[in-house]
């Protein structure tokens, strides 16, 4: 190890010492100094008075260093701040300088001890910035230091800048920014440049990672400047968001993968307060399926519009548990005025729903609760259609005869033209609330109807990011299978604000967006993670997209309407869909036969049912349920199980 990277490894006390043995190299240096550039001669070295008049300079200029702090600064996080400090010991230097002079026989001009002070503060100071500057921009705890471009040449972007500078990790060698304005110019010594030459930066400074510094840039802006850069196959992160770094939820250089939502690109809409409390504000709320993503989020956004009463309804122990305890955390936090009631149980269980709401008087319920992954209810039809059909007509029934004033119904869009169990269960589950709202003269029953939510369990984003830290393949089902995504907190919000919209038997659509194809989707988290893809055409690629097949009962595309009647509400984000339903005197029959069905583990049965019932049912694979197609035990033996 070089001499002076020992000196890196020192301890504390003995690197002070060696800033008092330099400090005193200094003071000797300015107080020669400055009798030389007064009397243009050196001779005053040989006077043996100025040098017992040195000795307790030194001495009182390092006392009054170390009372000022001076000596416990770290050189590598120093500020300009310590020059302020060497400043204001250098002047009470000066003044003792000048009390000296009375204690000297040789005669001392009376702008000796100025000059003294200048030249004290310029070699103190100045040699305290160079150090600084210098252990700043050299690694000597690692062979080398990663080279990284900050997009943003913005305030963001020069105090990231600046926080690096201690970093052991990454050295910044460039700022890249669209501001034509700030081309060519340096900040903090670092060269900015045109975003159009960011691949010649690139190459030139064998940089092997981008840093966006653009926390309060639109997800639109920030989805173009990704576009820009994918082609790029060099690794992204970026800031977090300006909320928590203002808040200090998070800290500048905490910095983090590309979020999914900026390569969608869509821009939240500041939710209508009056839509947002008119359910909520002073009431008592259920959330059924709360531990889940969505019921979860639902409950989050709820609690801060204050309800009186939150209840949290969930047949998992341990989501409950979970979001239970999150909560409290926000209660108490932020001193809210809220009671939060933990509440186990099933929605198949519909007397146990009642008691719930009516002992707590519940006014608004927003029913979450449901299997939505499309393979797992393909595998166990008879649990899906319990869980998604009954427990949501259990739940409203339940609703109706406790006197719930809202109940809102999250339905998805794989009940439009449903190919699968699940999507044909929640279109059942729609035209149920659908009959019982002509019926109710209590309850208005509205259900909302969205897409995939980014983040939620079994989402593919998570799946993909996992998949490219082990080094791929990431898989796709087909080529050209397109979904519609939106953010968990966008979603809740706008099932809040179409609740309140509802008159009875409404069916929302939330504005999706564009639909996003999943393998370029893949492909663009791969680029982003500074990887390129490996296919024919590029054999020498770090991770492969391998497809493999559409699951049982999944759809290329996925659809938001039935047919084309559809309706602008107040919220440019939420529309209202015509659609046709069973009177309850009809449907009614039908849940009955679909019950027995059900009992019984009739499968046959239950697939003839669906089929007839007027949902659109055209099913792409035959019965998969994991337990029928084992043939474990004949039909007659299962059915005599109590479900």
């Amino acid at each position: 190890m070089k001499i002076n990277d020992k000196l890196f490894f020192l301890s504390r006390p003995k690197k002070r010492i060696i800033s008092c043995l330099c400090d005193a190299v200094f003071i000797s240096v300015a107080y020669f100094f400055a009798f030389f550039v007064r009397l243009d001669h050196l001779n005053v070295i040989y006077s043996v008075e100025l040098w017992k008049a040195l000795v307790p300079l030194i001495l009182l200029t390092i006392f009054i260093f170390s009372q000022l702090g001076l000596y416990r600064a770290i050189l590598r996080y120093l500020t300009f701040q310590a020059l302020f400090v060497v400043s204001i010991g250098t002047l009470f230097s000066m003044f003792a300088f000048y009390g000296l002079r009375f204690y000297i026989d040789e005669l001392v001009p009376r702008t000796v001890p100025i000059i003294y002070a200048l030249f004290l503060v310029l070699f103190a100071g100045g040699s305290r910035m160079i150090m600084r500057n210098y252990i700043s921009n050299r690694n000597v705890f690692k062979s080398y230091r990663k080279n990284v471009i900050i997009y943003g040449a913005g305030s963001t972007g020069r105090q990231l800048c600046f926080t690096l500078r201690s970093n052991q990790e990454y050295k910044v060698v460039a700022f890249v920014d669209k501001d034509l304005t700030l081309f060519n110019t340096n900040i903090m010594g670092v060269r900015v440049y045109n975003s159009d030459d960011i691949t010649k930066v690139i190459d030139k400074k064998n940089v092997t990672k981008i840093l966006l510094a653009l926390p309060s840039a639109s997800r639109s802006e920030r989805k173009a400047v990704l576009s820009g850069l994918e082609s790029l196959s060099i690794e992204v992160q970026t800031v977090p968001d300006i909320n928590d770094i203002l808040s200090g939820k998070s800290r500048i250089d905490e910095l983090q993968d590309v979020a999914i939502e900026d390569l969608l690109g869509r821009d939240p809409v500041t939710p209508h307060v009056d839509l947002f409390i008119a359910n909520i504000t002073g009431k008592v709320v259920m959330v059924t399926g709360a531990g889940g993503s969505i019921g979860s989020e639902l409950c989050r956004q709820i609690l801060h519009q204050k309800p009186s009463k939150l209840l949290l309804f969930e047949v998992s122990e341990y989501n409950l548990y979970a979001i239970d305890k999150e909560l409290a955390e926000i209660v108490n936090k932020q001193g809210l005025d809220v009671e939060i009631y933990p509440l186990l149980g099933s929605v198949q269980r519909e007397n146990r729903l009642q008691v719930v709401m009516e002992s707590f008087q519940v006014q608004t319920l927003y029913h979450a609760a449901a299997y939505k992954h499309v393979p797992m209810v393909e595998f166990n039809v008879i649990e899906g259609i319990r869980n998604n059909i009954f427990g949501t007509l259990y739940t409203a029934q339940a609703a109706m005869a406790a006197g719930v004033e809202t109940f809102v119904l999250i339905s998805t869009d794989k009940a439009v033209r449903p190919t699968n169990v699940m999507g044909a269960t929640k279109r059942m589950a729609e035209l149920s609330l659908q009959a019982l709202a002509q019926i109710s003269t209590s309850t208005r029953f509205c259900m909302v109807r969205f897409g995939n939510v980014l983040g939620s369990s079994g989402s593919v984003i998570p799946l993909f990011k996992r998949q490219i830290a082990e080094g791929g393949p990431l898989t796709v089902t087909d080529p050209n299978i397109i979904r519609y995504f939106m953010t968990i907190p966008e979603a809740a919000q706008l099932v809040i604000q179409a609740g309140a919209m509802g008159k009875g038997g409404d069916v929302f659509v939330l504005d999706m967006g564009d639909p996003v194809k999943i393998a370029e989707l893949a492909g663009k988290l791969i680029n982003l993670s500074g990887l390129e893809i490996k296919d024919d055409n590029n054999i020498n690629g770090d991770i492969e997209i391998k497809y493999t097949g559409l699951r049982p009962g999944e759809k290329l595309y996925e659809e938001l309407l039935i047919g084309d009647n559809v309706g602008k509400t107040q919220h440019e984000r939420i529309m209202t869909a015509d659609e046709t339903y069973l009177p309850w005197s009809q449907l009614e029959p039908l849940l009955l036969q679909l019950d027995s069905a059900c009992h019984e583990f009739h499968h046959e049965r239950v697939r003839e049912i669906l089929l007839k019932a007027p949902i659109g049912f055209v099913p792409t694979d035959g019965i998969c349920d994991l337990v029928w197609n084992s043939n474990a035990q004949p039909i007659s033996k299962i059915a005599s199980v109590e479900v």
